[in-house]
């Protein structure tokens, strides 16, 4: 697996993923993607250029950090990602883990991981994918939406969510529904975005190359 992409992986998981919840409910997440591809990248969507601000965050343990701390002055790579929940989430850090962090750690660039979890989310992420990088929470969307990237899962898909015994709202920080786009950003030590890459289909994310390729530029 260790030089699948994530779109391999994804491709993978998909077969299994909608055999087990037969075609109905498979055909619920189908529409909700093209949907979601129809509408696009919102217009006021952060954007290379940008200046991320450094917003208030919550670590896995509970405490308050900052953006600013969290990097450490250093280059990073921001990955706005939706929840533990959600598998393609896991398949994409999981791949972080593996193939981007060991670069990034020689480069001395920053990996941080955001999501609107609670903190026991964020363990959980941590722990469902042996992450070695850093893992905040985002509480109420603050950032996320700042950033204009805040969305949320059709009503039918969440419908769907509760017939898999889910809801995205029993993860979030603010108990709504809100999510963020998958997002990966290169932010330069000044937090200006260097490179952005807004998914609005959940099951796709940024392949490890492509990040690298933004981290090479610096």
């Amino acid at each position: 697996m260790s030089n699948q992409t994530i779109a391999e992986q994804v491709d993978e998981f998909n077969a299994g993923f909608n055999a087990q919840i037969g075609p109905v409910l498979a055909d619920v997440f189908a529409q909700e993607q093209l949907a979601l591809n129809s509408g696009g990248v919102p217009s006021g969507a952060v954007a290379v250029g940008d200046v991320v601000r450094d917003a208030d965050l919550v670590s896995t343990d509970g405490s308050t950090t900052t953006l600013s701390a969290a990097l450490g002055g250093k280059a990073g790579v921001l990955v706005f990602y939706r929840g533990a929940w959600c598998p393609y989430c896991n398949i994409a850090l999981q791949t972080y883990q593996r193939d981007l962090l060991p670069k990034l750690r020689e480069d001395g660039v920053a990996l941080i991981a955001i999501s609107p979890q609670t903190p026991a989310g964020s363990e959980q992420a941590v722990t469902n994918g042996g992450l070695e990088f850093t893992v905040l929470s985002d509480p109420a969307n603050v950032l996320i939406r700042e950033l204009g990237i805040v969305t949320e899962p059709a009503a039918t898909a969440r419908e769907a969510h509760t017939q898999l015994g889910f809801d995205v709202a029993d993860s979030n920080a603010d108990a709504t529904g809100d999510i963020p786009f998958p997002t990966v950003l290169v932010v330069d030590a000044n937090r200006t975005v260097r490179f952005a890459d807004v998914h609005v289909d959940y099951t796709t994310r940024t392949e490890v190359p492509t990040i690298l390729a933004a981290v090479d530029a610096l």
